[in-house]
Order: C-alpha cells, then structure tokens, then sequence
C-alpha cells in the first residue's frame, strides 16, 4: 500500500500518471461511490499530500475498529490507486482473491477532493462497508431473493427460461433492498472513523453536494444526498456531545 501511495503522489507531483498495482477483486462484489466533477479542484501537489496524510491518519484507526467489531475475518486494509486511464472520479471497496480487503481510489477522485476531510470521509465510509459485512450480507441476500423467485416462477409453471428470469429479478430486488440500509450504516461508521481520525466529518460530507441526487426512488440503491447528510450530522453531534 505504500509504494503505491508514494508512486501515486510521485506521480501527481511529476504531473503524470505512473504505474501501480491494482489487484483484481476477489468474488464477492464491489461497492463503488462516484462523484461528479465541479470547479475549484486543488493543484496536484495538494491533492496528493491530502490523500497521503489522511492514509496513514485514517488507515490505523479502520484497522483498529475492525478488530473491535469483530465481524470481518481480516483487517489488514489495502489502499491503492486505481489510475486506469479514463476512470472517472470513483472509489470502491472490495476483496481480494485472498480475502484481504482493498479500498481503491481513482487519481480522479483524489484531485477532485476539495479538501482532506472529504478523502477521509470517503475513506472511512469504503473501509465501514467491510467492517460491517456488506458485501457479503448482500450476496447472501441476492441468493435468498433468486432462490425464492424461482421457487415460486416454477410452481407457477414457468419454463427454465422463465425461472432462469426470475432468479435474476429476486437476485437484484432483494440485494437493492438492503443496499440503502447499508449505504447509511457505512456513512455513520465512515463518520465516526474520520472523526476519530481528527477530521471534521461534516465537511468531508460535502462531496454529498457533488453527486447527483437519487432522491427516494423505490428501487434506488443509494438513499438521499439531504438524509445522508443527516445520518453523518447525527453522528457527529453524538461524538461531540452535543
């Protein structure tokens, strides 16, 4: 994770884009934010002195309340850079094919950054969905949901292809059910790890600003820009006793 952070921040300096390892994720699925550009971005040279700072602030307390929560099998994060070319700003989180948890930001997303709490906040909230199990909670859950559908597609009659049709339909609806559930355990836990990290949660949750607004749809898989905002406020008052 390091060299791939220095190379990264070589790379920003040099005003180039150098080569790092992004390793393949493993079978369990990603989870991914995106953010969409605006004006007033940071030179390089700040973006990445942002993002190295708040790796090696952010990185050491994920780890520690992983281990404390005592629900993810490893806690040994791995931060890399995902500098493909064309990416657009993003950052996801997944697992490698040895299980180890990797959380990857595009070179976008850290020169769109407006400032250090918003990498922090981003980086708290990617590293919260590992700790609390979410990719794997949903994988469980598609199964169920397509496991039911066809069930029920094939004591109706229906032919393989319809079955087949089914499960794909359970599989998704049952996954999307939890998914903005999960989306706002990630913010609050994501909050409280920056916040823990000696960063101000609240404006690193101004990037809520920059992405398009799903509002309430019904088979939306992210809640509201305003109601995340609200979850990461609540969150932050609690921590500072007020």
């Amino acid at each position: 994770m390091r060299q791939a952070a220095w190379g990264m921040m070589a790379a920003l300096l040099a005003g180039c884009v150098a080569p790092t390892t992004f390793p393949a994720p493993g079978p369990k699925g990603t989870e991914q934010v995106l953010i969409r550009p605006a004006g007033d971005l940071l030179d390089s040279r700040a973006a990445a002195v942002n993002f190295l700072t708040v790796v090696n602030r952010v990185e050491p307390v994920a780890e520690a309340y992983c281990r404390a929560e005592r629900l993810a099998q490893r806690c040994d994060f791995q931060i890399v850079i995902d500098d493909r070319p064309g990416q657009p700003p993003n950052a996801f989180q997944t697992v490698d094919k040895a299980g180890r948890p990797v959380i990857a930001f595009s070179l976008a997303l850290i020169a769109d950054a407006r400032n250090a709490d918003e990498i922090a906040f981003v980086l708290g909230h990617e590293a919260a969905h590992h700790i609390l199990g979410h990719i794997p909670k949903q994988a469980e859950t598609a199964l169920s949901g397509a496991m039911m559908a066809g069930i029920l597609a094939a004591a109706a009659g229906a032919g393989q292809a319809e079955v087949e049709q089914a499960q794909q339909v359970g599989a998704g609806l049952a996954a999307r059910r939890f998914s903005k559930e999960y989306e706002l355990q990630a913010d609050a836990v994501g909050a409280e790890i920056a916040f823990h990290a000696g960063y101000d949660a609240m404006r690193g949750a101004g990037f809520f600003d920059r992405l398009p607004d799903p509002g309430d749809q019904f088979l939306g898989t992210h809640p509201g820009n305003r109601q995340r905002k609200a979850v990461v406020a609540s969150v932050v008052a609690r921590l500072q006793g007020v």
